[in-house]
């Protein structure tokens, strides 16, 4: 149904260091959305996530969210469908909103990797689109960066009628993740080891077990492009528990990220 990922060092390399804004010609902008009939007869429901400590709603409906942030270009098309009824929602309000690639939001402060950094009145890599007829909506912006304690991702909501019926994150394949954090330079040289990684960051865990959430990838020629199906219940009110407490996860040697990267990895 959704891509198997698919990555080589053209795509991340050209788009290194290059602003968002300006890395989206005519023809990427033109391009259609992902055929329709592809997300026929699809019935599930995305999982509940947190919101996080970083939501808001900065009131700008827009596709491009980028706001000149440097990185890999990114296009994301969300498909939403009543999950019960596997059929689009059309007019559905979709808002998202991720770190730029430095690990950092837009709107407040303790941003950083030293949480010195204030972003309070900048609307960055936040935006809102309202799902077409086949339920599809378009955001460009910059491959998400990551932050201490959590893998990589992007968070979005479904409102429907002034209700918010689910709140989630999507999150990347950890391949392209380590390819592009190890050699764009826009997002190397954190001043700490990335020590959560998809199978033990505890939110994807604990929300999402059967991978729900996790977007199909592929490479393009100006861009990575991603997509996921969001299934949502029209009468649910969003919520999501807590995973249970745990220890801090320290930087991991590269033995134990081997084994956190590489199902079934031994080294001896």
């Amino acid at each position: 149904m959704l891509k198997t990922p698919v990555l080589s060092r053209r795509a991340a390399i050209s788009a290194a260091a290059i602003s968002a804004a300006s890395a989206w010609p005519g023809a990427a902008r033109a391009a259609p959305l992902a055929s329709p009939a592809a997300f026929r007869n699809i019935c599930f429901l995305t999982p509940q996530s947190i919101e996080g400590p970083y939501y808001l709603d900065p009131q700008l409906v827009r596709a491009q969210i980028a706001e000149g942030r440097t990185g890999v270009p990114l296009r994301l098309d969300l498909h939403v469908i009543d999950g019960a009824a596997c059929k689009p929602i059309e007019r559905a309000r979709v808002d998202i909103w991720h770190a730029d690639a430095r690990g950092i939001y837009s709107g407040y402060e303790g941003q950083g990797d030293k949480q010195d950094l204030s972003t309070v009145g900048q609307k960055f890599l936040r935006g809102t689109q309202f799902t077409d007829g086949e339920g599809a909506v378009r955001f460009e912006t910059i491959y998400p960066g990551w932050y201490a304690g959590r893998a990589t991702h992007i968070h979005f909501k479904v409102i429907l009628d002034d209700r918010n019926v689910l709140t989630g994150q999507t999150y990347f394949p950890d391949a392209i993740n380590e390819f592009i954090y190890g050699n764009v330079p826009a997002y190397a040289d954190r001043l700490m080891p990335r020590a959560v990684v998809n199978s033990n960051d505890q939110f994807a865990n604990f929300h999402d077990p059967n991978r729900l959430s996790f977007c199909g990838i592929k490479e393009e020629r100006d861009c990575f492009a991603a997509s996921l199906v969001l299934g949502v219940d029209p009468s649910a009110v969003a919520k999501a528990d807590l995973p249970p407490r745990q220890g801090a996860v320290s930087g991991q040697p590269a033995v134990g990220r081997a084994r956190l990267l590489i199902p079934g990895f031994n080294p001896n």
